[in-house]
């Protein structure tokens, strides 16, 4: 991986120091677990990495950029492809990466399979929880370059409205002075889901991980079906998702927030945003972030908008 210094920038944002330094992980934390997609198991190696070389997957000695540019359309997950390699449902590792100011990180995974090209994230509760808990176990130390030097972390400020748009589903961003999110969902099919909003003052690492990574995935009942012939959700089950029926409720309750469904999409959101970050610096535009009924493929339309795509 190489270090870059100039940004691929738009009028839309202007790049401004946010007064800190770069920082990556201590040490190497491994984590294993089954994915929820292709029910398979993976092993997860989080190591520290180089100051201006931002986030990326080693998966069979090859390098996949946790980058915009390598986002792969794909159903109810975020992929990312370089070279026919995969790695599929990235979001939640990159969401508790990106929360907890891991700027830097080379992120090795493996699984049993030699000859396949395709690899997924171990799913675990359906949250960041255990992400959030692995970075905790080693703690952060400022990134240095190849060559020993510290690099400023910028952030990227949004100068006007932007926006991306589908049917009656939006994600927007607006100038602040903050990181602000507010997100809304509308699920009437399912009345114990309903119509929910969800907004954060801020969006900083106590925030997150005490309103936002607990909240776990979740479904509609009478779609599983539907979702398992089409070869998604193999691994899902009632201990890594939270299930709704529409005519029941919920089918494994309690809930761990009276609107989780909401604030996962938050998660989510975050972590599909981490993928606008450029040479170590941070994903989230600061920008007040308002979305309604979006999914990843919104959320990396965003991105992409604010890089001037």
């Amino acid at each position: 991986m190489t270090a870059f210094n100039s940004f691929r920038s738009s009028k839309l944002v202007s790049w401004k120091s946010t007064g800190r330094l770069q920082q990556t992980l201590a040490n190497c934390v491994e984590r294993r677990g089954k994915a929820l997609h292709s029910g398979k198991g993976s092993t997860v190696r989080l190591c520290p990495g180089f100051a201006g070389e931002g986030r990326y997957f080693d998966y069979r000695s090859n390098l996949i950029p946790a980058s915009i540019d390598f986002v792969q359309v794909s159903p109810l997950c975020t992929t990312l492809c370089k070279n026919g390699f995969r790695v599929r449902t990235v979001e939640h590792l990159l969401s508790a990466l990106e929360a907890a100011g891991v700027d830097n990180c080379r992120i090795e995974i493996e699984n049993l399979d030699a000859e396949e090209r395709d690899v997924e994230i171990p799913i675990f509760d359906g949250s960041a929880r255990e992400w959030v808990e692995a970075v905790d176990e080693v703690g952060l130390k400022v990134a240095t370059t190849r060559d020993g030097k510290h690099c400023e972390k910028m952030a990227a400020h949004v100068n006007e409205p932007v926006y991306v748009w589908r049917d009656d589903s939006f994600v927007s961003a607006f100038p602040s002075n903050v990181v602000k999110i507010s997100y809304g969902i509308s699920f009437p099919q399912a009345p114990a889901i309903g119509s929910q909003w969800f907004s954060t003052p801020s969006v900083d690492n106590l925030f997150y991980t005490r309103q936002i990574a607990l909240a776990r995935t979740f479904c509609i009942y009478e779609e599983i079906e539907q979702m398992r012939n089409v070869g998604l959700i193999k691994g899902g089950s009632l201990e890594n998702a939270i299930v709704c029926c529409t005519s029941k409720g919920w089918l494994n309750p309690p809930l761990r927030f009276n609107d989780e469904p909401c604030r996962h999409k938050v998660l989510d959101l975050i972590g599909d945003l981490s993928l606008f970050a450029q040479f170590g610096n941070q994903g989230l535009p600061v920008a007040h972030i308002v979305a309604y009924k979006g999914g990843h493929a919104l959320h990396a339309g965003l991105a992409r908008q604010l890089m001037g795509e």
